[in-house]
């Protein structure tokens, strides 16, 4: 079998289209999902009322769905939402690259937030005594002195978290959006290339993936001790949707 390496040549500025798309997919969903989780996550802790059951309630939720159903609910149904809401009786349609965006923001929030959860599970008690001694409020006490050793406790969990969410973004090929498969899949169909498209897409794939593992070993050596006590939905072997 003859493998065409020029068919792929020819492609490779639509290729990297496709691969900017995805990267710049994944790293919204993964600094916003963080930033929405890492909120969720002080709520659940500080056992806010009302908002905490609200949220438990919401990471559940989206733990126990499948993201492609995610990803029809926000195309389909929300812009009905938001039609009723505004008054107007007509649906506001979110289109595909905003949706995209938001569901997996939404949806990646869910995860950050128990991965977060657990971090605060695995500090010890004693620097929450130790900031409120020093007559920290709540506030500054997460921000300054909780949070940093948080990430840093379950930076490798965060990052293999992210790894997951880069393979994921794939599922975007519902939205017809050209992402980096999406669009090696159009032109595998269109120039009968498939054995030389999807392999060279699987080679990709492979190499990120593989260095985005090996940083997350290296943040686990390093990471301090605490990192070790930290059991994430994946340690304890719940499945994902």
């Amino acid at each position: 079998m003859h493998f065409d390496f020029m068919a792929i040549a020819r492609a490779m500025p639509f290729l990297m289209n496709g691969l900017a798309f995805t990267v710049q997919l994944t790293v919204v969903a993964c600094l916003g999902g963080l930033v929405l989780g890492t909120g969720m996550a002080i709520i659940r802790q500080l056992d806010v009322p009302v908002a905490a059951r609200i949220v438990n309630g919401y990471v559940t939720l989206m733990r126990c769905i499948p993201l492609i159903l995610v990803l029809f609910w926000f195309f389909f149904l929300v812009p009905l939402v938001l039609g009723y809401l505004s008054g107007s009786g007509r649906p506001i349609p979110l289109g595909p690259k905003n949706t995209a965006f938001v569901t997996f923001t939404m949806f990646e929030a869910a995860y950050y937030a128990e991965i977060v959860r657990s971090g605060f599970k695995a500090i010890p008690k004693g620097q929450y005594e130790g900031a409120k001694a020093l007559g920290l409020s709540t506030a500054t006490m997460y921000a300054s002195v909780i949070i940093p050793q948080v990430l840093s406790a379950t930076a490798p969990i965060i990052v293999t978290q992210t790894i997951i969410l880069f393979q994921d973004t794939a599922l975007v090929y519902v939205l017809s959006l050209d992402d980096f498969l999406g669009v090696a899949a159009k032109i595998a169909q269109r120039d009968s290339k498939l054995v030389e498209f999807y392999s060279f897409v699987a080679v990709v794939y492979f190499i990120l993936c593989s260095a985005g593992s090996e940083l997350a070993e290296r943040l686990r050596k390093k990471a301090p001790n605490t990192v070790r006590r930290v059991k994430s939905f994946r340690v304890l072997g719940l499945p994902r949707p």
